[in-house]
């Protein structure tokens, strides 16, 4: 998964910081705006000071600091690093060197227990597989089980935050899709047309992901619809804790719907839970029919494809009902709609899903 192949900047950083455990606060609305301001170590006030600290349970030790910066529009920039403190490095690093520096020796008393390199699976044909560990991901030097260990780490933090998301849509009453899809695929023009359609009678409201730019929360806004664009820097996907906040930016009380269009990606926002109801990917018809078996866990994870620019079909070589084939062959339950956001083909359909899908949020 991306969380351990490099998508946010890493550090290492040699702070010494004022810490506060701020970790049990029950008021759930502004519960992460106090992880936010400690968690950051206050980094204006205490960069000045330097004193010798422990880490006696290093469990506790929140690896990833999440900086916000915001717009005169509201919108998020947030830049990530993680902080591995200076004894844990110099700890790491005497052991290595500790490790290089003696021979080993096989007598009776040395035992091997380190973890063999993660080996590809190869092919007849030489082709190399480096998804079948049981980490189904590889990076140079981490072991899977080190890489087991990581995902589950971040992927517990993140769904903790999301499960507090889910309720307070819950609370209010708001349906909540992830819209997810490659670049390109045209899920902003999609979303545009389908504000347009919806605003008159439902409330809605957008979270923007891009790597970087508001263009897209711009024209979400252009149809008087708020949007809060959520800029994720080298960040290939939205986290439970980026929607967190841009949904408190967006102060949205009332019933309805909030669209959250990913960054465009096919694999890493499919992994992690923002609290929504819904995943919904989009795939168009110049992407190939082949997507839903090449990248399938996007697939597996959503409810609904809608599969867009279908006004394209006479232009493309793509075969739109063994692209629907190869989708239910990874999610047999997966619904699909055929749709162009260009000429509204399909769009009553789309509609009417999301018509049904708040009925049943509110029965």
């Amino acid at each position: 998964m991306c969380s351990v192949c490099g998508c946010g900047e890493s550090h290492l950083d040699e702070h010494h910081h004022d810490h506060h455990d701020h970790h049990d606060h029950h008021d759930h609305h502004d519960h992460h705006d106090h992880h936010d301001h400690h968690d950051h170590h206050d980094h204006h006030d205490h960069h000045d000071h330097s004193h010798p600290h422990t880490h006696a349970e290093p469990s506790k030790v929140q690896p990833m600091v999440v900086h916000h910066h915001y717009s005169h529009q509201g919108d998020v920039h947030h830049h990530i690093h993680y902080h591995i403190h200076q004894d844990e490095v110099s700890s790491q690093m005497q052991t290595m060197h500790q490790s290089s520096a003696k021979p080993h020796t096989h007598d009776s008393h040395h035992h091997h227990d380190h973890e063999a390199p993660h080996q590809p699976t190869v092919t007849t044909q030489g082709d190399l597989h480096y998804g079948q560990g049981a980490a189904q991901t590889h990076v140079t030097g981490v072991s899977q089980r080190q890489l087991i260990h990581l995902e589950q780490d971040i992927l517990s933090q993140n769904d903790r935050i999301a499960d507090e998301n889910r309720a307070h849509f819950q609370q209010h009453g708001q349906l909540v899709l992830n819209l997810m899809s490659s670049p390109g695929s045209g899920k902003t023009t999609l979303l545009v047309e389908t504000l347009k359609q919806l605003q008159s009678t439902c409330s809605c409201a957008v979270i923007e992901g891009d790597q970087q730019t508001s263009q897209d929360a711009n024209r979400i806004r252009a149809t008087s619809v708020p949007a809060i664009q959520v800029n994720t820097g080298k960040g290939c996907h939205l986290d439970a804790q980026m929607i967190h906040r841009a949904y408190h930016q967006l102060d949205m009380q009332t019933s309805g719907i909030l669209f959250i269009e990913n960054v465009g990606n096919l694999v890493c926002p499919a992994s992690f839970d923002l609290g929504e109801r819904h995943k919904v990917t989009i795939l168009s018809v110049t992407e190939g029919e082949d997507k839903p078996l090449k990248y399938p866990n996007m697939f597996a994870a959503s409810q609904l494809m809608l599969v867009n620019k279908i006004d394209l079909l006479n232009y493309v070589d793509f075969d739109i009902e063994a692209c629907i084939a190869n989708a239910r062959q990874i999610n047999p339950d997966i619904q699909v709609i055929k749709i162009s956001a260009t000429t509204g083909e399909g769009m009553s359909a789309w509609i009417d899903w999301l018509t049904q899908q708040q009925k049943q949020l509110v029965s």
